[in-house]
């Protein structure tokens, strides 16, 4: 793994264990289909969340969220649909978050945005 993978899956697991102390389920890590990828799965009280984890050291090249734009978003959606329909959850409550994670040296900061498409 090079060391921009490390730090997205890095960021992945503060991610996770972020949602797990909001009180949501961890239902799916790393999901993958040729539609695309979806990060995180998780549940809500009955919502479906679609997690998009973007991970920075550096704020050089904008805020992480900017890094989700309609390309990455429309593969995230496809992703979705499948999944949905894969597991027959397709008239499920669902919404779409983006979490950014900051690292700079031992600090991590993390921004939940909820319903972000």
């Amino acid at each position: 793994m090079n060391p921009k993978q490390n730090l997205g899956k890095q960021g992945e697991e503060y991610a996770a264990q972020y949602l797990q102390t909001q009180g949501y389920q961890i239902i799916e890590k790393n999901f993958r289909c040729k539609q695309g990828e979806i990060d995180i799965i998780a549940k809500d009280k009955k919502e479906y969340v679609f997690v998009e984890v973007k991970t920075r050291t550096s704020l050089q090249y904008g805020m992480p969220r900017e890094a989700v734009n309609s390309k990455k978003q429309k593969h995230i959606w496809n992703a979705t649909k499948y999944y949905l329909y894969k597991n027959k959850l397709e008239n499920k409550f669902i919404r779409f978050d983006v979490i950014e994670i900051y690292q700079k040296q031992e600090k991590v900061y993390i921004n939940h945005i909820k319903q972000i498409m």
